[in-house]
């Protein structure tokens, strides 16, 4: 739109607002009801549109207003800056569905358990969207501030402290074992349990954790025969073998943790463990750049009705797999 050098020329958001009213309505009273100001209030706005752009605008004919020829071709330009002030300042729009691509990081469990009730909800809800799953490769702090990932989702205990993180849902630890195992026959004891051989997962190779040290309170120590990285291989092992696996499930009351539905898949029958294990708390962290942003808000809000209401989120079917064309 251009404009002369005035005392007018430097316009704000509000003018081009009320032009674009003024060229809808053709009327000063309707104009000003549409945008809720007074008609006296929007006849001095008109009186300044008519000296910034050295035309009357609007004319009487009879008794109406009709547009000049300047303001007929400004009708169509003044809704179009209108369309994109409304896009500019509202709230992040919705996820775009034809052009949106989010990496997540997270284990290969949660992986797993997540992916299909996310593809089931973009399918309905955003069916361009596609998603890159890592494995917990990168430090998260520095890949969410680089953009390297969008969301890390997992037990989140190393973040930097812009990262904002929030608490999806909680579990608690049980024995995973295949059928017609030794320890599913008979109470399970902490005895019974450390006597067992055990299948361990840790990324950094370590082969204690919290189970051994609530077995050491009461001086037992279980037999650990292979660290591996990820919960799925440890879970296919325990289910060919006598080696018992640890399987996060949901807690007391709680509805089924989609987290558990590989183990089931496997056939691992799960055992409550006789001991005070602390709670595992999966929750998302992301930076904060992207709070705003109306796309990672849909994808923070398919996680979360992923990993807190399985039951309406997981159910995939073979469409849901398939990329659009």
């Amino acid at each position: 739109m251009m404009l002369v050098n005035s005392p007018d020329s430097v316009v704000d958001a509000n003018l081009a607002i009320a032009l674009d009213a003024l060229l809808a309505e053709q009327s000063v009273t309707r104009a000003a009801a549409r945008l809720h100001t007074s008609p006296a209030a929007m006849s001095r706005t008109l009186a300044r549109l008519r000296r910034i752009l050295q035309d009357p605008l609007l004319v009487r004919a009879g008794q109406t207003m009709v547009p000049t020829p300047r303001a007929q071709a400004l009708r169509e330009e003044a809704a179009t800056v209108v369309r994109g002030l409304g896009a500019l300042l509202s709230p992040g729009a919705s996820v775009d569905p034809l052009r949106s691509t989010f990496t997540l990081q997270t284990a290969d469990l949660v992986g797993a358990a997540v992916a299909p009730g996310l593809l089931h909800l973009a399918r309905r809800e955003a069916p361009g969207v596609s998603f890159r799953i890592r494995s917990e490769e990168l430090e998260a702090g520095p890949a969410l501030r680089d953009g390297r990932i969008d969301l890390e989702i997992g037990s989140i205990d190393h973040v930097d402290p812009e990262t904002q993180i929030e608490e999806l849902v909680g579990l608690r630890m049980v024995a995973g074992v295949r059928p017609g195992h030794p320890l599913t026959e008979g109470p399970l004891t902490p005895a019974r349990l450390a006597a067992a051989r055990h299948v361990a997962v840790s990324r950094r190779g370590r082969f204690t954790g919290p189970l051994d040290t609530a077995l050491a309170e009461l001086n037992l120590h279980r037999r650990v025969s292979v660290v591996l990285v990820g919960h799925l291989a440890a879970m296919t092992l325990a289910a060919r073998s006598d080696l018992v696996c640890l399987v996060p499930a949901a807690l007391p009351g709680a509805a089924p943790s989609p987290l558990t539905h590989d183990a089931v898949a496997l056939g691992l029958q799960l055992l409550d463990i006789p001991l005070a294990l602390p709670p595992l708390t999966i929750g998302m962290a992301w930076h904060p750049r992207h709070t705003a942003d109306g796309a990672h808000r849909w994808l923070r809000d398919t996680v979360r009705r992923t990993l807190r209401t399985p039951t309406a989120a997981s159910e995939i079917t073979a469409a849901d797999a398939v990329a659009p064309e």
